[in-house]
């Protein structure tokens, strides 16, 4: 009886998690449609949502939101990609660099964000060593990384922080992929980086989308370094979805979860886009057997 009752016992944890999240995600979109009943809203309306949508300042701030996910997610995935290859045909995917390549994802991101800022910021150390070099007249006159409209400061940190984990998340099925295809096509003629480009990187397609998702659904949901590193106009979704939430006013409360609504909803169009490519990975693996 005990060994019956072990597995759900170990599964409570995970079960309790996953109703409280299923609690909150159902309380935040229904809220989202104006159903507050203890502010006396009781309607549900798609208002909130349209206003967001109208807003310019509201929509502002989702634009910038995606254009720093997906400049972020798309250079990380780049970047991450070419030095996997660079490291798969160098023969260099030893524990050693693997540690390497780790110590960026284990940092926190507001460490990282106090990188930057000591680094690029006008008062950082770059800043300062062009003022030495005599490279500009004052600080001030360094180009403004951070806090700047652009995100600038923010795609720095994400690219910090993501290439490495594209490089973990590619780099094993890639090595495996060039050890065994690779070399039969490097045995019959072809050049390293043809290998590379013909071979090993079209099979490793889907694992580098299912990256790139993963980043840009993170990147685009974050909230620590588009608060720290993100100018003050336009505002981040997740920065302007929480002064929403604590706005003295708690009829601003919708507004906040229609925010949370729209982010809610690009990261689910992302999570079917992971599954399809998923179940078709799975199938073609079943397929083959």
């Amino acid at each position: 009886m005990k060994d019956k009752l072990m597995p759900y016992v170990l599964l409570a944890p995970q079960i309790l998690l996953t109703l409280l999240f299923m609690i909150g995600l159902v309380t935040g979109i229904t809220q989202s449609l104006g159903v507050i009943p203890a502010f006396g809203l009781k309607k549900p309306t798609l208002l909130y949502y349209k206003e967001v949508l109208s807003r310019p300042d509201m929509m502002r701030s989702v634009l910038y939101s995606l254009r720093i996910a997906l400049f972020s997610s798309v250079l990380a995935t780049a970047g991450g990609v070419f030095f996997c290859g660079v490291c798969v045909m160098g023969k260099k995917t030893q524990v050693a660099v693997m540690r390497i390549i780790q110590l960026p994802i284990i940092v926190p991101h507001v460490v990282t964000a106090l990188f930057i800022i000591n680094i690029f910021s006008r008062n950082g150390i770059l800043a300062r060593a062009a003022y030495a070099l005599g490279m500009i007249q004052e600080q001030q006159q360094f180009p403004m990384l951070i806090y700047d409209p652009h995100g600038i400061g923010i795609i720095m940190a994400y690219l910090w922080k993501e290439i490495p984990f594209i490089i973990y998340f590619v780099i094993a099925l890639m090595a495996n992929i060039n050890g065994s295809l690779g070399e039969a096509a490097t045995n019959l003629g072809a050049k390293t980086w043809t290998v590379f480009w013909r071979v090993t990187l079209p099979l490793c397609r889907n694992t580098i989308i299912s990256g790139f998702l993963i980043i840009f659904v993170f990147a685009l949901g974050a909230y620590e370094l588009p608060l720290l590193l993100g100018a003050t106009v336009p505002k981040a979704l997740p920065v302007l979805a929480y002064q929403e939430y604590i706005h003295p006013d708690l009829r601003n409360r919708p507004y906040a979860m229609a925010l949370n609504g729209i982010i809610i909803a690009i990261s689910l169009i992302s999570s079917l886009l992971y599954f399809l490519m998923m179940r078709k990975s799975v199938k073609c693996l079943t397929e083959e057997q």
